[in-house]
Order: C-alpha cells, then structure tokens, then sequence
C-alpha cells in the first residue's frame, strides 16, 4: 500500500533522514520505532507532505500523496492530537475538519461514536486531557474513511483501558484490509499487536522485517546453578560434547538455544545434581535497545 523509496532529508549541515526506503502493506500493521532524534517524526511528514523531502518518494499505490485527488480519503494522519482550536467543541472541530476536505458532515457524528467521544461533543476542546484529544485527533483521521493511517504517539495521555481500546481498534482496522503506521516509543506495548517493524536509528533504516522474524532472534537461554562448584564445570563440558553452546557467568551456566528439559535429562544421565533451572530470553524492547544504541542522540552515562 505504501512505498517509501530513497527518502533523504537534510537540515543545514545536519541530515535528519538519509535514503530511507521500505514498503508498509495493505492488512498489516506497521510499528516505526527507534530513539529520539532518530527522524521519525521528520518521515512521517514527509509522508504526507508537510515536510519536502530533499529527494526520494511516498507512494500510496503507485500515487505520489501530492498527486492524490482526494487524500483524506486514503490517508488519515495524527501527527500532533494538540491541533485543535481550544474554544471549539469537539463537534465543531470535526465539522471545520470535514469541511475543509469536502466530506459529509454526517461523518462527524459516526466517528464520534468510533471514538467514544459521543458524551463529549459538545464539549470545547481547550479542557480535553490528552487522552480524549488524542480520541479526537483519530476521530478527524477516519472523517474520509481513510484506507491508510498514519499515527505518532496515538497512544500518548491514554490510561491502560484506552490503550487496550486502541489496539484493538487498529488491528481490527488492518484486519479489515486497512494498512497501519504506527510510532510508538510503548515497545512492550506495540510488540502486542504490530504485524511489522521498521527500525530508524540517526535518520538511517536498521531493519524493516516482520516482527516474529524479530522476535525469533531471541534466542532462549537456560541459566543452570549446580549444588557443587565443581560440578558446573564438569556439566559445561557435557553439554558442550553435546553441541550446545554454553558459558559460565560467575556460579551460573548459561545454555544458549536449548530448554530446561534437555539441559534436565544431560544433567541426569550424567549424574550431576541441580540446585535450580530457569529459562529466559531476551524481550523486544533489549533488542531494540541493541540495535539502535549506537545511533542513539541522546543517551544516559
């Protein structure tokens, strides 16, 4: 559905996204992750043209998004859910927004429903959270019954249920053949419900892939701890004959790509009494963290 080709935007000196290129598929959702700094919300603008790109393209089935006769109707964007008028209701909001982009007004009342704004849309939106700016912000995204959307921080203000409504809402939106483009700095979160993940780190790409490609990387590791000392080294070299690949971390041993279960049975049979098994891997998030921590703009000593 959407195609991003060589995509390169510079600011003076400072180049804020450099050739990026990936595809985000129709009937998917996409998570845009990586750390502050890192271009995102520069991409993102590029997208749907608030921001010229120095060179490269977005294309939204094979259309450039400024040659798009009607581009409310195949993207709904959220790039700041602050853009409203703090003296109109929500209701009114909606309507100028509709307007603007010659859709019915009775869109207005059906994604306030969407939403779950119904009870509030009379209500002026200078004394809205940033939760129920963040529903009306997504509210003005569906008017046009967008087929792409294209979100920063959606989940920003949002307490737990909100967040749970949220996930659900987009993947049943994708599910619905809908594409979703998301950025989330939420990885737990995102990693719930993303059927896709595109990594940005200094303005460059370091993966764009599917998320259980992703996930499948973090590789399982079996810690052993063994009632002797002696015992852990007697074991390592056990389960080394047996082709695993072990190492010792202080009075642990760490298993690489194994379970608890085989780890049990080589134990067994050669006799060597275990004080405690566990299995662990690595979460998202640490590979994430991994990956982009080179390329992190800000970072803690």
């Amino acid at each position: 559905m959407i195609t991003v080709t060589d995509l390169h935007k510079s600011y003076g000196t400072r180049t804020a996204v450099h050739d990026l290129s990936f595809t985000v598929g129709a009937g998917r959702v996409t998570g845009f992750v990586g750390p502050n700094g890192a271009g995102k919300s520069t991409t993102m603008r590029m997208m749907v043209g608030l921001t010229p790109p120095d060179r490269g393209s977005v294309r939204y089935d094979g259309i450039d998004y400024t040659h798009l006769r009607h581009p409310a109707h195949v993207v709904g964007a959220v790039l700041d859910a602050r853009c409203m008028h703090p003296g109109r209701t929500a209701r009114n909001h909606l309507r100028a927004t509709a307007a603007l982009s010659r859709i019915p007004a009775h869109r207005v009342e059906t994604v306030l429903a969407e939403v779950g704004l119904e009870s509030a849309a009379n209500q002026r939106t200078g004394g809205f959270s940033l939760g129920m700016r963040q529903r009306l912000a997504l509210a003005g995204a569906l008017l046009g019954e967008p087929q792409v959307l294209l979100l920063d921080e959606p989940s920003n203000g949002l307490d737990p249920d909100g967040i749970r409504w949220l996930r659900t809402y987009l993947t049943d939106f994708a599910r619905r053949g809908g594409s979703v483009f998301v950025s989330s700095h939420l990885i737990g979160e995102l990693a719930m419900f993303a059927d896709d993940l595109v990594v940005l780190g200094a303005g460059r790409l370091l993966a764009a892939e599917p998320l259980a490609t992703m996930t499948a990387r973090n590789a399982r590791i079996v810690v052993v701890e063994t009632v002797e000392a002696h015992d852990l080294a007697r074991l390592a070299r056990t389960l080394a004959d047996g082709g695993l690949v072990v190492d010792i971390a202080g009075f642990q041993l760490h298993v690489h790509g194994s379970d608890r279960r085989l780890v049990s049975q080589i134990a067994h049979r050669s006799g060597i009494p275990i004080l405690e098994l566990t299995e662990t891997s690595r979460s998202l998030e640490d590979s994430l963290l991994e990956l982009t921590a080179s390329s992190a703009e800000f970072a803690s000593s």
